[in-house]
């Protein structure tokens, strides 16, 4: 909050899941890292085949949070509302 009050410009409270990256052998295998991933709730994930063959599977999930908080300097939010989206940021980060 103390923070917030310095901004002069817009200020955006953002969240993001890790990602996990895996080198996989063959593509089979990333297809089958993939397949076990999205089942398992990471629906964010993906395939990568680079230029020189090597396949790249990234395991990502969903929980993502963007909330602008200030516009040109101006609080747009309420300190209470500022709490509220710490505390769901938080249990977001606890899922990951």
């Amino acid at each position: 909050l103390a923070a917030l009050e310095k901004a002069t410009g817009d200020v955006v409270l953002k969240f993001e899941p890790f990602v996990l990256h895996v080198l996989c052998q063959e593509l089979q295998d990333a297809q089958l890292l993939h397949s076990v991933a999205i089942n398992s709730g990471f629906r964010n994930s993906g395939i990568t085949v680079g230029r020189g063959g090597k396949v790249m599977m990234a395991v990502r999930s969903t929980h993502c949070l963007e909330v602008p908080l200030t516009h040109k300097g101006k609080l747009m939010v309420s300190e209470e509302y500022i709490e509220f989206l710490v505390h769901i940021a938080n249990g977001k980060m606890e899922e990951n």
